[in-house]
């Protein structure tokens, strides 16, 4: 079930460098599986989006903003599945968030409102077990100079690593997704 919006735009190729069969979009749609086989490059026209590699809003996540992707691995893919998107809700800020490292909101913590591009760096822990995002929405990559594995954060409380989708708590650097129509 797809929901439109106007004017937000992405468009899927079966093939890298925007050739064969693809498939425009302008919502959420929880299973892309019947409008294309594989997708090896994107064009994201408007709007800041959120791919995933399974039906159902599942699997490793892509955070995707305007701009040409010709082929997977530039939106950093793993391989050419994306079977769901969706459209990210537009927030101009503040952004407040919360590391903790340990679990439950114990240990240190540190306060960010603004991106960072090596979490170590700044926090001198390279896991982080729990998290609060209290204002705007936050993408999290498994390393340093947002790369690796990506993670989806909406406000809210985030008690394990688990809650926000990862298999262990690695985090390399995360970024406010911000959106610039």
């Amino acid at each position: 079930l797809c929901f439109i919006l106007e004017n937000l735009q992405i468009v899927f190729y079966e093939d890298k460098n925007f050739q064969g069969r693809s498939y425009e979009c302008s919502s959420d749609c929880s299973d892309l599986s019947s409008y294309f086989n594989r997708c090896n490059s994107i064009r994201v026209e408007s709007g800041n989006w959120i791919l995933y590699e399974q039906p159902s809003f599942k699997g490793y996540q892509y955070y995707l903003r305007r701009g040409e992707y010709p082929d997977f691995q530039q939106w950093l893919g793993f391989n050419d599945s994306i079977r769901s998107c969706h459209l990210t809700t537009q927030h101009r800020g503040p952004f407040i968030i919360n590391l903790y490292e340990k679990e439950d909101f114990k240990g240190q913590m540190m306060e960010f409102t603004e991106d960072c591009q090596n979490v170590y760096d700044r926090f001198r822990y390279h896991d982080i077990h729990s998290c609060h995002v209290l204002d705007g929405h936050w993408v999290f990559y498994e390393e340093p100079s947002y790369r690796g594995r990506q993670y989806y954060l909406k406000p809210g409380e985030y008690r394990r690593y688990t809650n926000w989708g990862s298999m262990n708590p690695r985090v390399g650097s995360f970024r406010r997704v911000q959106h610039l129509f």
